[in-house]
């Protein structure tokens, strides 16, 4: 979709709220990108060391808009493996120390950079890749209406999707698609047209405990619409508490 076409329907939709002030996130994240610059490092070499370079993972991701960008990772998978976009904890692409970066959210902390650039902002809908995108979608086009986030509730709430992945009878990629996915564009937007920078404040408290102690999210059968449907619901209850 071109471009103006993009923006004229994202303007069309009904507005949605910024949350926290793009000058407070950029000295935040470049804060935190300072700090978690040793840890980086020491990342680095331990993923040359185990099984070579490159040590960073690039992607490609839906940005406001609907403009491309390159998201910086820790790489956790074996080097130039092809595969599924759509990664379970049980991938056997998953290096050994890969898991650890995964479950610790260390492979995240390049993200900051992302952050400080104006790729991203903090908090917001996670960044998708082209496949999963409709851009002609007016639900996209409104999560696309802001910049993408290293956390927002939804995520909190699947802050374990590889394993909820994981846990799903048949095709996980087709479940992602049809159940999980539209659960979480819903949630986003639940979030972004009630947010306030006091709601995002809460969401990044929430996201340093969630990492601090891990919980695990519940596998849902893609065969089961109830159980979809009270997945639905929790989304749309854990947003509503943080607002």
């Amino acid at each position: 979709m071109p471009a103006e076409i993009f923006q004229d329907r994202s303007a069309a939709l009904p507005a949605v709220n910024q949350g926290l002030p793009r000058w407070f996130e950029a000295v935040l994240a470049f804060a935190a990108l300072g700090l978690s610059t040793p840890l980086i490092g020491l990342a680095a070499l331990a993923i040359f060391a185990s099984s070579g370079g490159p040590v960073f993972f690039r992607q490609q991701r839906v940005g406001r808009r609907g403009r491309m960008f390159d998201l910086c990772k820790l790489r956790t998978m074996k080097p130039s493996s092809d595969g599924p976009q759509i990664t379970s904890s049980t991938d056997a692409r998953i290096t050994a120390l890969g898991r650890f970066l995964r479950h610790t959210k260390m492979d995240e902390l390049p993200t900051f950079w992302n952050v400080v650039r104006g790729d991203m902002s903090l908090v917001g809908p996670r960044p998708e890749v082209p496949r999963f995108v409709n851009l002609q979608d007016p639900i996209w086009a409104k999560v696309l209406s802001v910049r993408p986030g290293i956390t927002d509730p939804v995520t909190l709430r699947l802050r374990s999707e590889a394993e909820l992945l994981a846990g799903v009878e048949g095709d996980p990629e087709q479940y992602y698609v049809k159940e999980l996915q539209p659960s979480k564009l819903k949630g986003y937007v639940d979030y972004l047209e009630a947010r306030t920078w006091r709601s995002d404040l809460r969401v990044l408290f929430g996201t340093v405990a969630a990492v601090v102690v891990p919980q695990t999210s519940t596998p849902l059968p893609a065969s089961d619409a109830d159980d979809h449907a009270a997945q639905q619901g929790v989304l749309t209850n854990d947003v509503r508490r943080v607002l």
